[in-house]
């Protein structure tokens, strides 16, 4: 069966979303790059540009050792390449938003701990580390970047099978 060849709109062109998966158990770079590009579109940052690095607890112990003084894994980091008040004003532009790192070993005791697929963590991941890099603060903002956070993920989504957005 032949599939039809479809031209990428102007907004597809401008956005570039790089991934480097490092581990085995990770999703696919393609569904990993897919998401993404579901999360901007909805985040109204169609032209932001990031990358994304899927890794081990090793490697996102030593980032978080490194840049937070955490010396253990976490779920996910943000590197914005903007400070806060820019973020969003350079994803119009379609400049470069910065880095997001998931631990996916990490990520996969957080997801079986909530009860829903690896997949459905990386999205939820994958959605706050945009935010972050989009100068969202959920430590400062009074659960603003939260409700986004859900507004998003359901709007690409759907609603996850336990339930959580």
């Amino acid at each position: 069966m032949k599939r039809a060849l479809r031209r990428a709109g102007p907004s597809e062109r401008a956005s570039s979303i790089e991934v480097l998966v490092t581990v085995r158990s990770a999703p696919s770079a393609a569904h990993v790059r897919a998401w993404t590009r579901s999360l901007v579109s909805e985040a109204r940052a169609k032209r932001a540009r990031l990358s994304i690095l899927l890794c081990g607890d090793r490697r996102m112990g030593t980032l978080n050792s490194k840049w937070r003084g955490v010396d253990r894994p976490t779920d996910v980091l943000s590197f914005p390449a903007f400070e806060a008040s820019a973020s969003r004003a350079a994803a119009r532009r379609g400049t470069f938003l910065g880095d997001l790192v998931i631990d996916v070993p990490y990520a996969a005791r957080q997801a079986r701990r909530r009860g829903h697929p690896l997949g459905r963590e990386v999205q939820i991941l994958l959605a706050h580390g945009l935010l972050h890099l989009l100068g969202y603060d959920h430590e400062s903002d009074g659960g603003t970047m939260f409700r986004l956070q859900r507004r998003i993920l359901l709007s690409a989504f759907g609603e996850g099978p336990d339930g959580v957005p």
